[in-house]
């Protein structure tokens, strides 16, 4: 009924992980990139303290319509990693085109250390469609590294690769859940190492999930690269969510301030534990009807209770679909319709599940409580 998405077992990783919170990135080669005059990209040279605007050109649409990569490049006049952050790497996930855009309007940025590079779109096609994929109905998170001379989701991911990603230190790649599906807010990354787990630890999110690294996708290419990534999971395709958003502007923030790239400060509002689940899977539904959802988003789920009802057209009940072991749902089908076989939940397996669902109520009074209630444009 579920999948062991992870290579170790769960039981004993949380100790061994926070074992390394103190371990603090060194960025060896950020400090090269950084003593560097200028940064190029896309023919275009950025010296320190400039903030220029840039489109990278894609392939025209058939109507001969021009397409660009919207990149915006903010340098700090003192040394600091490079950093890029990325939305819409697939078309319909739109909660990351805002986060960037909240992001920019930052005023910590003023005291910018090292260099940014937001790209709130880097799959235009797909946003012009509302789709995940591409015109050739290729997924872009499925063709890296690509090729300059490959498909058009070969072209673009070698564009994104060449021009952004292979200039940095780090980054974090913003997504959402599928059309009909939300994902709790969540940090997917290679926990394993060190230097990226301090990163996701610093977000200030409670869910991190240890996740493998799929081939062809951005975060295998960047890894190649040396460039370490987050990946932030929130919210629902095509769809914005208030609280995803917030959650994902600060989380930026906050990893910024841990690498060095902005000044920290002292954190306001409760204390938000870190909890990693290096397994979690799908649970599918039993039969093909109407459903009634019992477990939403964040809930602590038992082994054995009731995720969900499934009926006929008729109201008579045909299933119930069951949580096969205790955890936390992290995501969910949300339209009340589905087959046989339709992944419905997806929960991840702790070993706290209990304190893993305090925690994210502590985070959602955080963020309600923050200042940046009235001006949720601006967090400095």
């Amino acid at each position: 009924m579920y999948r062991n998405s992870n290579k170790k077992g769960y039981g004993d990783i949380e100790q061994s992980l926070y074992q390394k919170k103190n371990y603090k990135p060194k960025h060896n080669r950020t400090r090269e990139k950084g003593q560097m005059k200028d940064l190029e990209i896309g023919g275009v040279s950025i010296k320190r303290g400039e903030t220029k605007r840039i489109e990278l050109p894609m392939p025209p649409l058939y109507t001969d319509t021009r397409m660009s990569m919207p990149v915006h490049v903010q340098r700090g006049k003192r040394d600091g990693p490079t950093m890029f952050v990325s939305g819409a790497v697939h078309g319909d996930e739109l909660n990351g085109i805002e986060i960037v855009n909240r992001l920019l309007k930052n005023k910590s940025l003023k005291y910018l250390k090292g260099t940014l590079i937001a790209v709130p779109i880097v799959n235009g096609y797909g946003v012009l469609n509302q789709s995940r994929y591409l015109p050739d109905r290729r997924d872009l998170n499925r063709s890296f590294p690509g090729s300059s001379k490959g498909s058009i989701a070969g072209r673009l991911a070698h564009l994104f690769l060449n021009e952004v990603v292979s200039k940095c230190d780090v980054g974090i790649d913003l997504h959402t859940g599928a059309i009909h599906r939300s994902n709790l807010p969540q940090i997917r990354a290679d926990l394993d190492d060190a230097e990226t787990f301090t990163m996701a630890e610093s977000f200030g999110l409670p869910v991190l999930l240890n996740a493998d690294i799929r081939p062809g996708t951005l975060r295998q290419a960047a890894g190649d690269l040396g460039v370490k990534v987050l990946l932030y999971e929130a919210g629902e395709a095509l769809r914005y969510d208030e609280f995803s958003i917030r959650a994902g502007v600060k989380g930026v923030v906050n990893v910024m301030r841990e690498i060095g790239m902005l000044n920290k400060r002292q954190r306001k509002g409760h204390k938000i534990s870190k909890f990693v689940a290096r397994q979690s899977g799908w649970v599918r539904a039993t039969e093909s009807g109407f459903v009634n959802h019992a477990a939403q988003l964040g809930d602590h789920v038992n082994k054995g209770g009731v995720l969900a009802i499934i009926a006929d057209p008729y109201g008579t009940e045909l299933s119930k679909v069951l949580c096969p072991e205790e955890g936390v749902v992290i995501g969910k089908q949300n339209i009340p319709l589905t087959q046989e076989g339709e992944a419905m939940y997806h929960i991840a397996y702790f070993r706290k599940p209990d304190s893993v669902a305090e925690h994210l109520g502590l985070l959602q009074d955080n963020l309600l409580d923050d200042l940046v209630l009235d001006d949720p444009t601006i967090i400095d």
